[in-house]
């Protein structure tokens, strides 16, 4: 795969998740930052940084999809892939009417990931 040079944002409160993520990133070309929560992502201000966001469905306090609905009150457009080890109909439902790039099921194939990334540079 090419080495797409975007810069990624994953917010997951799985430590192992989001090294796991890192290292796929890094080695597919990526400039991968992770957080821990929605919180910690939101108080580093590093949205204007990212190119897409990868965020946890299911997070302590927000939860990945209201972190997508405070970013779009505050008029950020950015790419949106949701991973969840907790897939349910009223997830995907609320992720698709978030615009939401891919809703991805956890565990997903690494591959798929980089396919959607791939996409979402190429829109940016």
């Amino acid at each position: 795969m090419p080495h797409p040079s975007g810069s990624i944002v994953v917010v997951d409160d799985d430590e192992e998740m989001r090294q796991a993520l890192s290292r796929l990133l890094a080695a597919a070309g990526f400039r991968a930052t992770t957080y821990a929560s929605a919180e910690a992502f939101l108080d580093a201000g590093a949205i204007a940084d990212a190119d897409c966001l990868v965020l946890d469905v299911q997070l302590p306090g927000l939860s990945g999809l209201e972190l997508c609905h405070v970013l779009q009150e505050r008029g950020v457009q950015k790419p949106v892939v949701f991973i969840t080890a907790y897939d349910d109909v009223e997830s995907r439902s609320s992720a698709g009417e978030a615009g939401a790039l891919a809703y991805l099921s956890k565990p997903f194939p690494g591959k798929s990931l980089l396919t959607v990334l791939a996409k979402a540079m190429a829109m940016s």
